[in-house]
């Protein structure tokens, strides 16, 4: 259901001064200085910024499988009150999402929810076990027109098996997007190799693990001619690799997630498993890299990697525990902490790798485009001077309560969110 709206006063990211947004229909009808619109819903805007709706490329909602710790219309409603107007929901789900059957059954349980488009990701390898390509082309031509396809979890570790389904995918200009991690250097791994893990005796995880694959898979994008997407890139090597490959004008993009542009493994010191996730968190030197890496461009965007989990399956010993973190709710936050308010990037750069860029990645139609009349009506109205508070999970859409960021002051503060036109999110709360 589309509604009109006339927000006042808004500052839209990447232009100067205030103006005035008329939507209707849908979509942005006009953009300026003192609009009329007798019709319209007013919302004085005066302070905010206006992006467009953001874009995960990479969350994972559970369903099917997993309703305990989150569902489509849980994690869609975390991602609303986020800012994300659209979200790719990946395919570790029971069963796994390597048919056209189960993405469309994704997909349309992101169509009844009606918080944020759901665009499924299709598994690389039927199950997800690394030995036979799934129904690419069958998800392709699905309801769900499924574009990027990954194992997410799990490495493509079979270099044959990563390289035909990169042939594969460019009949239909999909993307494998790839969890690099080669999984013999890292059996058994619980932390980053490093001062810290050697101090708590948990086996290290080399940053070799995952340079080595995405050198590997840079590579094979090459020789193919096909798209490659690295997943949580999260070490200073894999920048380098990254860059290199795009020096090349090789077609690989990556993304970065809030927490490793944030966190570091110093915070594992206590053994506190909310901090254990998959890449590892890194160190100081990895973090400035990841930083540097997001604002020169050679990483594309962020994605919240929102992987959440129910109490049992965190509150263990740290082996025991399952890897991952909620993101979705915080991640524009976290930004604003790493990114802007350290000078890194401005908010028209916030637009282009939170909305923009993954929206072009995923090849999502009618997301990511810029706020001007014309476009589709899903955007979103941030507050970038409300004060910074603690982060409560307890007070979070989501099922689950495994945010790293609980109690850590963040600052901003998502006012409203708008998918074609209708409010999802206003004064920072869901409207349903």
């Amino acid at each position: 259901m589309t509604e009109e709206w006339l927000i006042k006063g808004v500052s839209i990211a990447g232009a100067p001064g205030a103006a005035d947004i008329h939507l209707d229909g849908g979509e942005i009808v006009a953009v300026g200085a003192g609009i009329a619109a007798p019709t319209a819903r007013v919302l004085d805007a005066q302070g905010l910024i206006a992006l467009p709706g953001l874009v995960d490329l990479h969350a994972h909602l559970r369903e099917p499988g997993s309703e305990d710790a989150e569902t489509v219309e849980t994690g869609t409603r975390a991602a609303a009150l986020g800012g994300y107007t659209a979200v790719h929901a990946m395919a570790n789900t029971e069963p796994v999402a390597d048919t056209a059957g189960v993405v469309e059954q994704i997909w349309r349980l992101g169509q009844q929810a009606g918080y944020a488009d759901v665009r499924p990701v299709g598994a690389v390898t039927v199950g997800r076990n690394g030995r036979q390509l799934a129904e690419l082309g069958a998800m392709a031509d699905s309801a769900a027109a499924v574009r990027v396809f990954s194992d997410d979890g799990d490495c493509v570790a079979d270099p044959l098996l990563m390289r035909r389904a990169l042939e594969y995918v460019k009949a239909f200009d999909g993307v494998i997007a790839q969890h690099a991690q080669e999984p013999r250097l890292t059996e058994g791994a619980q932390l980053n190799e490093g001062e810290v893990a050697s101090r708590l005796g948990l086996p290290g995880w080399p940053a070799a693990a995952e340079e080595a694959i995405i050198a590997r898979d840079c590579l094979l994008s090459a020789h193919t001619g096909s798209r490659l997407h690295v997943c949580h890139v999260s070490t200073a090597g894999s920048v380098e690799i990254v860059r290199w490959a795009k020096a090349k004008g090789w077609q690989v993009t990556a993304e970065v997630t809030p927490h490793h542009l944030l966190l570091t493994d110093d915070l594992a010191g206590g053994y506190d498993t909310v901090f254990k996730v998959n890449p590892p968190l890194r160190t100081r030197a990895d973090v400035d890299a990841l930083r540097r890496g997001l604002a020169d461009g050679t990483i594309d965007c962020v994605a919240t990697d929102h992987a959440p989990h129910p109490v049992e399956a965190k509150e263990t010993e740290w082996a025991a525990a399952a890897n991952g973190m909620t993101g979705l709710e915080t991640a524009l936050r976290v930004v604003q902490l790493a990114m802007v308010d350290t000078g890194l990037l401005d908010w028209a750069g916030v637009a282009d790798r939170m909305s923009r860029r993954p929206a072009a990645i995923g090849r999502l139609p009618g997301h990511g485009q810029p706020v001007a009349p014309g476009s589709p009506a899903s955007l979103t109205l941030y507050d970038a001077a409300a004060p910074a508070e603690p982060v409560d999970p307890a007070a979070h859409a989501s099922k689950s309560r495994n945010s790293p960021f609980a109690g850590m002051a963040l600052p901003g503060r998502v006012h409203a969110t708008f998918l074609r036109g209708a409010a999802t999110v206003l004064d920072g709360k869901v409207t349903r």
